[in-house]
């Protein structure tokens, strides 16, 4: 599983202008299973993303391929981890830890 933080690193304007195209690549993530939930930071200032999967490579890939990161106007920083604990209704998502 992965945690992915976008930082905006341009004005909000810029961003904006870019919004539609990011929120297609951000539907097309949801297509394709990878993201599970996401949204924007308070204050506003770039979002969060929860993705499934196992392979960094892919989801650095799927990253660089965000139209706000091919603009230059966001930086991501992805965080893998474990998921050993869920709320009730979401144990498929339980990963086994690693030794």
């Amino acid at each position: 599983m992965f945690l992915l933080e976008l930082s905006y690193t341009a004005p909000v304007d810029e961003v904006d202008a870019l919004r539609a195209s990011h929120l297609e690549w951000v539907n097309e993530q949801y297509e394709a299973g990878v993201f599970m939930v996401s949204g924007p930071k308070k204050p506003r200032d770039g979002g969060v993303i929860l993705a499934v999967g196992d392979d960094r490579d892919r989801i650095e890939a799927i990253v660089a391929s965000d139209p706000f990161v091919q603009e230059e106007v966001c930086g991501y920083r992805i965080t893998e981890f474990t998921v050993t604990r869920t709320a009730q209704g979401l144990e498929e998502l339980r990963q086994q830890p690693v030794s």
